[in-house]
Order: C-alpha cells, then structure tokens, then sequence
C-alpha cells in the first residue's frame, strides 16, 4: 500500500519530513504547503512534488505531517483532522494542554491516528535501552540537554522547556514506569537554562538540565540502578552499561591493597535515522489502524509536565 502524503510547514525541519517521504518506497508525496510561497517551491522542486495551498493538500493526502510553528500547531494540525486527514504533528503537540486535548478530541471525532513528533523516542540508542529497561531497579535519572540552537531550529516563542526540556520529559516518563507526585525547578534569571528536579510515586528521583545558553551541544541521558549506570548519547547514538566488579583484596610487595574494577558494557545499538523510524512508525499505524508509538495522549501528559515545571519556576 502506498499513502499518499504531504507536509504543512517545510521550514528547517518540515523539509526533511519531505525528503524522508520522498524516499519511502510506501508513500507517495503528492505535495508541500508552507506560509512563504517560494519555499514551499523550492522544497517541491527538490522532491519532484507540487506546491500546493493547505485545502487542496488536505484534499490530496491521507496522511500529513505538520510541521509549523507549534503556536500554529492547533489551528493546522485540527484543520487536518477534521478533514479526516492523519496527522503527524512536531512536538510539542501544542503550547498548551487546553489546546492539545482539543486536537485529540478532534482526532477522536474524525476517527483518523494522531501521532507527535517526539523524535526521541525514535533514536536507536533509546530504543536499545528500552529492550532492558524493565529489568532495572531503577534509583535515579540525568539527564542534559544542553546548546545553542541551530540556524532556525530554535521556535522562538517556546522557552528552553517547552523547545529542548520537553524531548526529555517525554523519555523520562516513557522510561520510569510511574507517576510523578512532585516537581520543583529553577532558572536562570532570562530562563534559557533549567534545572527540573522531580520524583516519581515509585521514589525514583530525576533531574533534568535543558539550555539554550551553553556554549557546547549535550544530548545526555543517565539511569541510575542498583547495580549499575546506564548513559544514553543522543547524538552519537550509543549506549554504554557501567557495572562494578565485585570488590577483593590482593597482596603486593607484602602491602595489602584493596581493588575495584569497573567493567563497561557497550550493547549494539542498531543503525537508522530517527526521523525515518519516526514516520515509518507513523504509516504503519495509518495502515494497520492501530495504535501510534507516540499517541495524542503522551503529547498531552508532557506538555502537562512543562507545565508543572515552567509554574515551579516562577514561584521561586
């Protein structure tokens, strides 16, 4: 089966939901929408499709991804649904929970498979860790988020929560299987660097840095079990298991020395590019009607958790 399916939205990251669709054998890019006119030509041009407006996309495609501004995520991505299209929107779902539980009801009203954009969950290093995660006792989690934005990757209407902490928010929660009961967080005074500091109902502890001021891109995540470190690197995409050996005492030149070795583990962590898994994932749910790795509902329970940390902030 091939979907035929488009783009609402192909700035810096809506052209490379183009070119991936471009490049799937099991979809057909029947065209791109964008605000400026010239860049949704271009875009077209270099995928061999059509610049279209967002009415005679919606009319062409079963399947879309949005990716505008998430301050425009509601009103594109509920034009989408309630025009019975699939729709893949970018994180966040949207700025606000009000307005991500509007977009899942009307994704529930027109029957059709909402999936955000949560990348993350699509990195191989994250998916290798969660084929072992659950036989962790699992203490604590770290995790960094740290680096100047890119040309235009950074949405200048969301704070560093919202634009970077949320990709981590979501790990987290999909990681640690528990609630969390309590979050206190601080900032810098311009709020572009975060500390979040929450706890699970299951004790586990977590803390989470997000900036957009530090001079070097970290891409970090640590679990902390009982019996080793898990750490996670989101841009090099490996995982690494340190464990301690069990302690002993040897002789040496009639000395009695005490020794601890540390044994690193590197688990083979497959090849692929989290985008692609990301909207690969979405056509399967398109086509088999069921259920998306990430739902509108796991939208909503992160951007429910900025919330906590964002009003954490302004009560200090």
């Amino acid at each position: 089966m091939t979907v035929p399916v488009g783009v609402l939205g192909v700035g810096s990251m809506g052209r490379h939901h183009a070119r991936v669709y471009h490049e799937l054998t099991d979809a057909r890019l029947v065209g791109v929408a964008d605000a400026d006119p010239e860049t949704a030509a271009a875009v077209a041009e270099q995928y061999d499709t059509v610049a279209l407006d967002t009415d005679e996309l919606l009319e062409r495609a079963a399947a879309v991804s949005v990716a505008v501004p998430s301050r425009f995520h509601r009103e594109i991505g509920t034009t989408a649904l309630e025009a019975g299209v699939h729709t893949l929107v970018e994180k966040p779902l949207a700025p606000t929970v009000a307005e991500a539980e509007a977009m899942v009801e009307a994704a529930e009203r027109a029957d059709v498979t909402l999936q955000v954009g949560h990348i993350e969950r699509f990195n191989p290093a994250v998916a290798a860790v969660e084929e072992f995660v659950g036989e962790l006792d699992i203490v604590g989690v770290e995790a960094r988020r740290l680096g100047p934005p890119v040309g235009d990757e950074r949405d200048v209407t969301n704070d560093v929560v919202l634009d970077l902490m949320i990709h981590d928010i979501d790990i987290v929660r999909s990681l640690v299987d528990s609630e969390i009961t309590t979050v206190s967080a601080t900032g810098s005074p311009d709020v572009e660097y975060v500390t979040a500091s929450v706890q699970f109902e299951n004790d586990v502890v977590g803390s989470l840095t997000a900036s957009r001021t530090t001079q070097q891109k970290v891409r970090e995540l640590a679990l902390t079990a009982t019996d080793c470190l898990v750490t996670i690197d989101y841009i090099d995409r490996t995982v690494s298991i340190s464990r301690r050996n069990r302690p002993s005492y040897l002789t040496e030149d009639g000395d009695l020395r005490y020794r601890s070795e540390r044994v690193v583990e590197r688990p083979t962590v497959d090849n692929g590019e989290p985008l692609k898994k990301e909207i690969e994932a979405f056509l399967r749910a398109v086509e088999r009607g069921t259920e998306p790795v990430v739902t509108g509902v796991d939208g909503i329970e992160a951007l429910s958790l900025v919330s906590r940390v964002q009003d954490a902030i302004r009560e200090r």
